[in-house]
Order: structure tokens, then sequence, then C-alpha cells
């Protein structure tokens, strides 16, 4: 395994789309409270994201396909997301200390209604500071926003 921080001038259409597959697997593992269909709306967006954000730091697995990424903006992680078929074996833990050694991370947005995302980012040092009843776009969400 390795990981490896994209330049947007090297996020190919190729490496979006395996990206695209690990956070539609890693959605339907983690985020039960969607439906298919509110899934598959969000899946639409993804692809600009992963294009615009900052950093884009991805872990390869031995024959350089992606199974784990995280996009980063300021100190801030905007996203990370685990392939479901590699989940439980550190490689999110990882990730997440990569990004806070390398990137600052002090900051992150987390689904309240994924309580498995939340135990692992306070296992990792985040606490709790503010929480909405709503996600970004008004949907029915709850946000809980975490700092180290």
């Amino acid at each position: 395994m390795k990981i490896v921080t994209i330049d947007k001038n090297n996020r190919t259409q190729i490496l979006i789309e395996q990206l695209l597959e690990v956070w539609e697997s890693s959605v339907k593992a983690t985020h039960l409270f969607l439906s298919e269909s509110e899934i598959e709306n969000i899946k639409q967006y993804v692809p600009q994201a992963l294009k615009e954000v900052e950093y884009l730091t991805i872990i390869a697995d031995e024959n350089d396909h992606p199974i784990a990424f995280m996009g980063i903006e300021s100190n801030k992680l905007e996203m990370l997301f685990v392939s479901a078929c590699e989940r439980g074996k550190g490689i999110g833990t990882k990730l997440l200390q990569y990004g806070i050694k390398e990137y600052f991370i002090n900051e992150l947005t987390v689904n309240e209604q994924n309580p498995n995302a939340k135990r692992f980012y306070e296992h990792n040092g985040f606490q709790v500071y503010k929480r909405t009843e709503t996600d970004e776009q008004g949907n029915p969400y709850p946000l809980l926003y975490m700092k180290v």
C-alpha cells in the first residue's frame, strides 16, 4: 500500500471513476440512513468535488488501484472514504493520521447518523463542538462539527 497526493492536473477521468467506486462502496456500507435514490443523487456531485478539492490523497493497493481517499481544504477534512471490502484494516486511521501530520487537519464534519464514523474520529482525537439539524444542503441529516 502507498499513500499519494494527487495534483489537480493529474486527476484523470479514470482516477475519478475509480474513486467514485470507492465512494459508493463506502457510502453503501456506512451511510445506512440514505436511500438508494439519495445515494444516486449525491453521486452526481462527487466527481466535481474530487476534481476541485485542494488536496486529494489516496491509498492504493499493490496493483495501484485506489482503496481509500480523503479530500482536504485548508486544515479541514472534507471527505474520507474507505472501500467497503477494506474497512476495519486500519486504512482509514492511516490515511487520517497522514492528513493530520502532513496537512495539519484539525477540523471535520460527520453525519450524526453515522455513529461508527463519529467513534472513529473520537478515537483519533476529535471532539464534537457543534451540531446542526440539517446538512449543508438543508437535508434532514444532522451534522456534527468536530475539532482536535
